[in-house]
This record gives C-alpha cells, sequence and structure tokens, in this order.
C-alpha cells in the first residue's frame, strides 16, 4: 500500500519551530514567515538545544548578518507568492523595500552576492512553484492564475513556466491527470 501526503511546508516548519521553542517555555512571537520575535534572550545553552533539536528537521538558525538579510528577502517573497490570498499587484521592488526599510539596490546586491542568483529569478522559481501548486488544486484557469500572480499574458506565464520545468503549464497538467489514472488503476 502506497502513502501519499500533501503537505505544507511553511506550516509544518512552523509548527516544528513552536513545539522547540515552548519546550524552552521561551516567551516569543511570530514575526515573519520563518522569523520570530525573542521577548527575552535565551540563555546560551538553550541556543544551543535550539540549534542541535532544530538541525534534526534541517531547520537551521541564520546567523550571518547578510545571509539573515538573504533570507528575509526570500521569506517576504514566499510570504507575498505564497501565502497571501490576494492578486499580486504591486510591483516586488516597492514591495520588498518598504518591507524591509532598504533600498531595493542595496536588497538586490547583497541577494546576488550571497546567493550567485538573483532577486527576479527567485521570484520567478516561486512563482511558477506557485502555478505549479494551482494546476495541481485544478480550481483556477491558466487565465485565472496567470492574472493572480501578476503575470502580463498567460503566454508569459508558459514561456517562464516551460524554461524553469521543462513543460508547458498544459502538458504539466496532463502529466498530473495521466499519474492519477495511472494511480487509480493500480
Amino acid at each position: 500500500m502506497d502513502l501519499i501526503f500533501k503537505y505544507d511546508i511553511h506550516y509544518t516548519c512552523k509548527k516544528i519551530i513552536q513545539e522547540k521553542l515552548d519546550k524552552l517555555q521561551a516567551d516569543y512571537t511570530y514575526s515573519g514567515v520563518s522569523e520570530v520575535k525573542l521577548k527575552k534572550e535565551l540563555n546560551p545553552q538553550q541556543m544551543d538545544q535550539l540549534k542541535q533539536e532544530l538541525a534534526e528537521y534541517g531547520i537551521n538558525l541564520v546567523e550571518d548578518k547578510k545571509y539573515l538579510l538573504v533570507q528575509r528577502i526570500k521569506n517576504a517573497i514566499v510570504e507575498m507568492i505564497h501565502l497571501n490570498d490576494e492578486d499580486l499587484v504591486n510591483k516586488t521592488s516597492v514591495h520588498l523595500s518598504e518591507k524591509l526599510n532598504l533600498s531595493y539596490g542595496y536588497l538586490s546586491n547583497v541577494f546576488t552576492e550571497v546567493t550567485m542568483s538573483t532577486i527576479e529569478n527567485y521570484i520567478i522559481l516561486q512563482k511558477i512553484e506557485m502555478a505549479k501548486a494551482l494546476l495541481t488544486k485544478e480550481e483556477l484557469s491558466l487565465t485565472e492564475i496567470a492574472y493572480k500572480l501578476n503575470y502580463s499574458s498567460v503566454a508569459h506565464l508558459s514561456n517562464q513556466f516551460k524554461k524553469k520545468i521543462g513543460l508547458t503549464p498544459s502538458a504539466f497538467q496532463r502529466v498530473l491527470e495521466r499519474r492519477k489514472q495511472l494511480k487509480e488503476i493500480n
């Protein structure tokens, strides 16, 4: 018997982090996708325990300032694309600058220096991941998905999708449908 799991990686990580912080009786609040504000500092032993227990799940505490900023940029992008129920309408550069209170030029330079890629490329990857998730749910048309993700046209979405995935969105849907049919047979 095959077990197939569907999960929200952001929710899962948040729950793990909450469990570990609660275990340490930390006083905290979430201030972003994967950002926590501690109301009271943890002692060094607690920090070591937290790092060690989170590492078991592949979750690491970011401590380098540039890496921390890059993670905050990624979190803001993920939040904007994946966790926002509204359609994307704002210009990303303006959104990031306002959210992180830094110039977009600086954010872009640090991001590229640390990741060897651009913010724009990361945004495209996140939009494609979101498009895949929306296509999997089969609730929205390709036109609605393109609009929701702030693409100028379905053709623009399709071109980026094909460049990153190697399939058009329609071909991707056909592959999903074929897999579903095969699973039903078995």
